[in-house]
């Protein structure tokens, strides 16, 4: 598959890292659930937390596919740093470039870029998932300021995080009820804003996932986020970037349990040869193969028509869709092939096999893309000549 010769930099320099890095701390971190600190500032050193935005922001000034490939070979390693820098880059980061001030994108772009702290977003509550239009959180105008109440919930890096992007319901008499939503930038230290309790979740342990508290939270009125009442924009946008960004990760956790399983297969022996002779794991290792390879298209092709400028709504929800499910199928397959082994914790199967189960239900559940895809294909048809 054809990259730049810059993307094949990046992959080689994602990929030292991932091995030299973040494999042997991987274990631990999921053990401990939490993200090893060390490896924010290690990261920024290679310039990870930037890598797609423009120099004049502190960003590295590479393309997308850069960001990808970053994202797909450090989950490969660990699916927790992968996902720890997809939210901070398409979550965390992107909505303030897209939408913020030139004032605003001076002030945070740099330190998100820099990694001087984490990016994250706002939008899930406790009865707003996938209808975000449920959002219950409220920024209420007080002159010349706003006053924010509410909570977040299953908000990924809010532990490492500076900077939060946070939706909220600024017209409670607008119908639909998307159409009063805002978005608002909230820093760390912002009185009457604090994070609230860690989860302890299946899997992806090692990254950051808490509840975000609003009581009484109170933001100058330069922090309102692109135009009032036009946030539900702001927030589906970002999440159709990130959709490519979880692809990559589905991708890279995915690729990292079949390369577990192929080195396995050669080395484990029954009855008196290798078990990589035998017809049914052969064809569990050439579905996995074949599965992951048409992944890694589909989630190089979304990338590809963002780095255009080209609609990727649908290319989006194609890679992060397809992603998701060969990440589960193949992260089954191999446990499988390791058999008792595989539902050991010595063996990274086992956490790989964990960690896969989120890429089917974070940033749009499998049949919100099945609905996100359907509805595209009967507004504009399919036109097979859409490939490169």
């Amino acid at each position: 598959m054809d990259i730049s010769s810059e993307n094949k930099m990046v992959r080689e320099m994602a990929r030292d890292f991932a091995r030299g890095e973040v494999a042997p701390i991987a274990e631990k971190m999921d053990e401990e659930a939490k993200l090893d600190a060390d490896l924010i500032p290690k990261m920024a050193e290679l310039g990870f937390w930037g890598i797609p935005w423009p120099e004049e922001y502190g960003g590295a000034g590479m393309d997308v596919m850069s960001y990808i490939i970053a994202v797909e070979e450090l989950s490969r390693a660990d699916g927790s740093t992968g996902i720890t820098l997809a939210a901070h880059t398409s979550l965390g980061t992107y909505p303030i470039f897209a939408f913020g001030t030139e004032e605003q994108k001076q002030k945070y772009m740099p330190p998100l870029c820099k990694g001087e702290h984490l990016g994250a977003m706002g939008l899930t509550e406790p009865d707003a998932g996938s209808d975000a239009g449920g959002t219950k959180t409220i920024a209420v105008d007080d002159g010349d300021s706003w006053i924010l109440n509410g909570t977040k919930t299953f908000i990924t890096n809010s532990e490492h995080a500076g900077t939060f992007v946070i939706a909220a319901v600024t017209d409670t008499e607008a119908r639909p009820k998307t159409r009063g939503i805002s978005a608002f930038i909230i820093e760390r230290d912002d009185k009457g804003f604090s994070i609230g309790k860690h989860e302890n979740k299946m899997g992806l342990r090692g990254s950051s996932t808490t509840e975000l508290i609003m009581e009484d939270c109170r933001l100058p009125k330069d922090r309102l986020l692109g135009e009032l009442n036009k946030g539900f924009t702001v927030f589906m946008k970002t999440l159709d970037g990130g959709r490519i960004s979880i692809g990559a990760l589905a991708l890279g956790v995915g690729q990292g349990a079949f390369d577990e399983a192929l080195k396995y297969s050669q080395e484990r022996e029954q009855f008196d040869q290798a078990i990589c002779n035998f017809q049914g794991v052969q064809w569990m290792l050439a579905d996995s193969a074949t599965k992951l390879e048409a992944s890694r298209h589909l989630v190089y092709h979304a990338a590809r028509r963002y780095t255009r400028g080209d609609d990727y709504s649908r290319e989006a929800a194609f890679a992060k869709y397809f992603a998701a499910v060969t990440c589960r199928e193949v992260c089954n397959d191999a446990v499988q092939i390791h058999g008792g082994y595989g539902y050991i914790k010595e063996f990274p199967v086992e956490r790989m096999y964990r960690d896969a189960k989120l890429m089917e239900i974070g940033e749009g559940t499998n049949e919100i893309h099945k609905l996100v895809i359907a509805r595209s294909l009967i507004r504009n048809g399919y036109p097979a000549h859409d490939f490169e």
